[in-house]
């Protein structure tokens, strides 16, 4: 057992501690704080301590747990709420009060609730790690997969109730030697979970967002970077693709955001309905609070508790979206800590080592072929980071890091969301690299002139801020007819296709087949519209056509109605052959 001989805040350092390892979990003073080993000089230990230091003195003992730090992985996840070292906030709550006792501890997962186990696997069967031995109904939408730990040949299956601590399974192994199988199994946070093979971002994860799904796609096991200033909406995004993107699983990760904002995420979530199966969204949700007041050292925990989880969902053969709320607090985490080991600072104090780390946790994302002999099983872990930069300045080392390692930016825009523009993008600052790689699925699977069609309506918003430049100075009047009809095309592509309201029960959700109508309608309407003013037609006829009024209602039909957007591609059509002939 070792012994405290220096506190400086979340950091101690401690001497001959029996047994000692690289992260492994101690218990830190009389009160047996948690804590991780994170240096090793010597004799000397020095520990991040995952809960407040006050009032602990050199000399109380240090003694190590002998592994490392780990989350419990098992049925019971979803539906659960937990701080950034997977201890859950209900069991602490009961046990301690609102706010969290220090030295308090309590399983990750309920060790005396049981599950109804039905085996997959047969006795006498040869299995290899990750092939499924059975499953657990763990809420009314999802699954749960019990995995093999490691390879070998089925001696006994059980079927019936257990709890996670109890035997299901024993495998014999290439030795002869029997092992035994439980529900639950642990996992070191800093490790990712091996897969057996990674594949090509060429599936697109279709988020029902306009914006995003049109012109910014993101491809299913990629990584996001949303950062933005106070307000732009990052949160609201993110709740928005966690509840409408086609994923099967959501991991929420607060990380060290207000506690009011987390409070809202906390009490809104239980009571969200989930669009697909009108079921409770915490049915396949799992929550991680770490709020700004919490201790620092568990935020910096929490990103990795949280991707481990998702990447054991995958590994079950399922979607994850993994939503990070903000990567800038478990960044600052990482300074105050750095700061403490006496670290050489980097760029505005942020530890030298930050883009490895960040690098690290979004090189988890990726889209696999699960372990085991089922080779049809795959699995995704698509991360979504939002980032909160000092004044909504992207250019700060965090914006930077993030945008050099993700592939898809979504650029908030202050001014955007001052206007009352949301989704609050800047269509000509963000950027998907996916888009090449997924636009064979779009031709396959939306229509064949897709990515003409995205590529047009692109063509025409940069041409509308050249435009602007010159309105600015001279006023609209002064442009040709041809660029006034321009800007009127750009503005029902900005205001009927872009603007996206959260908040309405038909337009918080747009089908692939939606998204398609409307940018087709637009279009053919703006064809129609350059002729006509070609022909000299003039351009306020062209203003007073009733078709705008239904072209900008388009957003609004359910979707059980899209004929009749599909059929407002020919009224278009009617409407301008009526102009001509006056």
């Amino acid at each position: 057992m070792g012994i405290l001989h220096r506190i400086t805040g979340p950091v101690v350092e401690a001497r001959d501690v029996a047994g000692a390892k690289m992260y492994d979990v101690v218990k830190v003073g009389n009160e047996r704080l948690t804590g991780e080993i994170i240096k090793m000089v010597g004799n000397t230990s020095t520990i991040q301590v995952y809960e407040e230091t006050n009032g602990i003195r050199p000399g109380e003992p240090v003694e190590t747990t002998g592994e490392p730090l780990s989350v419990e992985l098992g049925p019971g996840l979803l539906r659960s709420i937990y701080d950034g070292i997977q201890r859950p906030l209900d069991v602490m709550a009961a046990k301690g009060g609102a706010f969290i006792t220090r030295g308090l501890s309590a399983n990750s997962l309920d060790r005396d609730k049981k599950w109804e186990f039905v085996p997959v696997a047969k006795s006498g069967q040869a299995v290899k790690i990750g092939d499924v031995l059975g499953t657990v109904q763990e809420t009314e939408i999802i699954v749960h997969k019990i995995m093999a730990p490691f390879d070998g040949k089925v001696k006994d299956i059980k079927a019936g109730k257990f709890t996670v601590e109890e035997q299901v399974c024993t495998i014999t192994n290439a030795a002869g030697k029997e092992q035994k199988v439980i529900m639950m199994q642990r996992w070191f946070v800093r490790k990712s979970r091996p897969a057996a093979e990674r594949f090509d971002p060429n599936i697109p994860l279709i988020t029902g967002q306009r914006i995003v799904d049109v012109f910014f796609p993101i491809a299913k096991g990629g990584s996001v970077c949303i950062p933005g200033p106070f307000g732009s909406g990052k949160t609201v995004t993110q709740h928005q693709f966690a509840k409408w993107s086609d994923t099967q699983i959501v991991v929420y990760v607060g990380c060290g955001e207000r506690g009011n904002e987390m409070t809202e995420v906390l009490t809104e979530f239980p009571h969200l309905e989930d669009p697909k199966t009108k079921k409770p969204l915490m049915d396949r949700t799992v929550l991680i609070a770490n709020t700004s007041n919490m201790p620092v050292a568990a935020r910096e925990a929490s990103i990795y508790t949280a991707v481990t989880i998702a990447e054991y969902y995958r590994d079950m053969g399922y979607d994850v979206a993994l939503m990070a709320d903000s990567t800038s607090r478990w960044a600052e985490a990482m300074r105050e800590i750095g700061g403490r080991l006496e670290e050489m600072p980097g760029e505005e104090g942020y530890p030298a080592y930050l883009a490895r780390r960040l690098a690290e946790f979004y090189e988890r994302a990726g889209r696999v072929r699960c372990l085991g002999t089922d080779e049809t099983r795959t699995g995704s872990v698509t991360i979504i980071g939002a980032v909160s930069p000092p004044g909504g300045d992207i250019n700060e080392p965090v914006s930077q890091n993030t945008l050099r390692v993700t592939k898809v930016f979504l650029a908030l825009d202050a001014s955007l969301a001052q206007r009352r523009h949301f989704p609050a993008f800047h269509w000509l600052r963000s950027y998907s690299l996916y888009t090449d790689t997924l636009d064979n699925w779009y031709i396959q699977n939306v229509s064949s002139d897709w990515v003409d069609l995205r590529k047009e309506a692109m063509a025409l918003l940069q041409q509308e801020a050249e435009l602007q430049e010159i309105v600015q100075l001279v006023g609209p009047d002064a442009l040709p007819e041809k660029e006034q009809a321009v800007m009127v095309s750009t503005k029902m592509l900005r205001e009927d296709l872009l603007q996206q309201s959260a908040f309405h029960e038909v337009d918080t959700y747009s089908s692939m087949k939606k998204q398609y109508l409307i940018l087709r309608n637009i279009l053919r309407f703006h064809h129609r519209a350059i002729a006509a003013v070609e022909l000299g037609v003039q351009l306020k006829r062209i203003m007073e056509l009733p078709i705008r009024e239904r072209i900008a209602r388009m957003k609004e039909v359910p979707e059980e109605k899209l004929s009749e957007v599909d059929f407002l591609g020919s009224e278009i059509d009617k409407a301008f052959d009526g102009l001509g002939a006056k």
